[in-house]
């Protein structure tokens, strides 16, 4: 009886309930909710279960387009082309304030004009059903248009992308268009006249307006780097390089220093002549951005400055990689990798320097094997990414990192992260973990692969330990990727580079090969974001057997040839390989690594 009665009072009620989207429960109360509707405009059915009963936006209303046949958006945001996008922008901002207002207050875009006729706007909405969007059809001198449905997540990717968020702090910086000036004077710092600077808001939302900025321009580190002449330089590390982001000019270095450890948890302001390690949290654009800060003494070029150099790590758990296909690893590589992941004991080793993407390799790789049935714990120090699904021990001064260790073969362990192989001790333990049944992921800081062997029994380690408890050592190496939007292709070869690096001109030219132009979005670099390349090197019998031969030293060059006949590609060979998929380009790869 419900289908009739709902079928002549709300169409879209009936469709919903049809396709089991909603129970006849939550349909009689948004029937009720809509019937003692008390708003100017009157709601539809879609607008009351969304808003009021917390229904998935894109799901309800996708069912909306169908019913009033609306087409919908079929392209990805990030497939829209650059050109379109611009269009897009151009229409927005030349719109009035109030029509902006309506647009962004309803989620509608004007997406393009119709390619048949001309005169006709299509505009793309959340919900197509708005009784808003003649006024904004109006508005924008539309003659004809049309609605198409677009989602709303696409639409705020879109929106992203064309107006991007506006940053508050440093909005207020330039409102206050605070500038500082103190008195040069021989004494010491004065801690008065530091007070009454960063007591000035400017200040503040300068180290803040940092830390926003950072996140939303994908940095890594922010550095903030003191001055003579009353200066501190604020620098992004973006895509492995540093670039200038702003120099903060008329104020002491001291000052801007002292506001950002007050901004930390843990580090004392007082203190300038000690190395200082804190924690900053904030939530930025709707999610938790956790910062690590790391002060240093610095010499400065004048005695009564107290110069400190502060570097901030950005620890944004969006960027955690849980798909091993993301890392960028290919053929003997992902072989070799799944498969010493997948085994039930031995150890996996990353190596490589610091920055190189280790942790970031090793996390993907612990979520490939983390599952209820397991125990999984891992000892970092600092612990980078929250992962989902294992225990992460607090190391603090109450607990170190070595006590940790020692500690943890008595927590019934399946899985175990070491976050490095310090020294002896703390590789003996890892080393120990892999022998009595434990899959264990570690790093290391060596060059390469074979040359981690060595390491390892440089340390002390007994060459058959090392040779029976380890599945696998990678190597990797982060190479920025060419900017997608403006690369070209590769006609004319570089002699001399070409030469320089032993590469033959002739067999290149069988593939596409592409170089760095530059261009708005990658800020003219010719480069944005980075990939993983790669070393293998798995342990089979004929590589155990010459770790187990090792005499005085270990025979790092039999390793290598042995490995290279197995499959392994290095770290050059590895990057020549993306080169070839028009991931990067020739002039990235031999600046990144060597010929061995």
């Amino acid at each position: 009886m419900i289908e009739s009665n709902v079928e002549m009072t709300d169409k879209i009620g009936y469709l919903l309930f049809k396709k089991g989207i909603i129970d006849s429960a939550t349909l009689e109360k948004a029937l009720a909710a809509k019937a003692n509707d008390k708003s100017k405009i009157k709601r539809n059915l879609a607008q009351i279960l969304v808003h009021d009963f917390q229904y998935d936006h894109d799901v309800i209303f996708r069912e909306v387009a169908i019913l009033y046949a609306f087409r919908e958006l079929d392209t990805r945001p990030e497939d829209i082309p650059p050109q379109r996008l611009e269009i897009i922008k151009q229409m927005v901002n030349n719109a009035s304030e109030p029509l902006k207002a309506l647009m962004a207050k309803h989620a509608v875009l004007p997406f393009m004009y119709d390619e048949r006729i001309k005169d006709k706007l299509i505009l793309a909405a959340i919900d197509p059903t708005d009784r808003n969007i003649p006024k904004i059809a109006f508005g924008l001198n539309a003659k004809k248009y049309e609605v198409i449905f677009i989602k709303k997540k696409d639409y705020e990717k879109i929106i992203q992308t064309i107006l991007p968020p506006e940053n508050v702090y440093l909005k207020m910086m330039q409102e206050e268009g605070v500038e500082y000036h103190v008195e040069e004077d021989d004494s010491s710092v004065d801690e008065e006249e530091l007070d009454a600077e960063i007591n000035r808001s400017a200040l503040i939302n300068l180290v803040e307006g940092a830390l926003v900025e950072g996140v939303r321009r994908g940095a890594s580190d922010i550095h903030f780097l003191p001055k003579a002449g009353m200066k501190t330089e604020i620098i992004f590390r973006i895509d492995g390089n540093l670039q200038l982001w702003h120099v903060q000019e008329n104020t002491l270095p001291e000052a801007v220093a002292a506001v950002v450890k007050d901004r930390a948890k843990g580090m004392d302001r007082f203190e300038r002549e000690l190395a200082q390690d804190g924690f900053i949290q904030r939530e930025i654009d709707g999610n938790v951005i956790r910062f690590r800060v790391s002060v240093l003494p610095m010499v400065g070029t004048e005695l009564k400055n107290k110069f400190e150099s502060i570097v901030i790590r950005i620890l944004d758990d969006r960027k955690v990689i849980k798909d091993l296909n993301a890392l960028g690893l290919t053929g003997y590589t992902m072989d070799v990798f799944v498969k010493a992941i997948n085994q039930p004991q031995g150890m996996v080793i990353l190596t490589g320097p610091t920055g190189s993407g280790k942790s970031t390799t090793l996390v993907a790789a612990l979520y490939q094997v983390i599952d209820p049935t397991v125990n999984v714990l891992t000892v970092e120090d600092p612990v980078e990414y929250v992962i989902q699904g294992a225990r992460q021990l607090k190391i603090g001064h109450k607990m170190n990192f070595e006590q940790a260790i020692r500690s943890i073969l008595r927590h019934d362990p399946d899985i175990v992260l070491v976050g490095e192989m310090r020294d002896k001790e703390t590789a003996e333990v890892a080393i120990k973990l892999a022998n009595t049944g434990h899959l264990t992921f570690s790093t290391l800081h060596t060059n390469d692969a074979p040359s981690a062997v060595a390491r390892l029994y440089k340390m002390g380690i007994e060459p058959f330990l090392i040779a029976y408890a380890i599945n696998l050592i990678v190597a990797q190496r982060l190479i920025r990727k060419l900017c997608s939007n403006c690369k070209k292709r590769v006609v004319n070869f570089d002699e001399g580079l070409m030469n320089a690096a032993g590469l033959n001109i002739a067999e290149w030219r069988n593939y596409t090969i592409y170089s760095a132009r530059g261009c708005d979005k990658c800020n003219g670099t010719g480069y944005k974001g980075r990939i993983a390349i790669h070393e293998a090197l798995y342990f089979t019998k004929d590589i155990r057997q010459i770790i187990v031969r090792s005499g005085a030293e270990v025979d790092e060059e039999s390793i290598r040839i042995q490995a290279k006949k197995d499959g392994m590609l290095n770290l050059r060979e590895s990057g020549l390989e993306k080169v070839k998929l028009g991931l990067t380009s020739i002039e990235e790869v031999l600046a990144g690594t060597s010929e061995e």
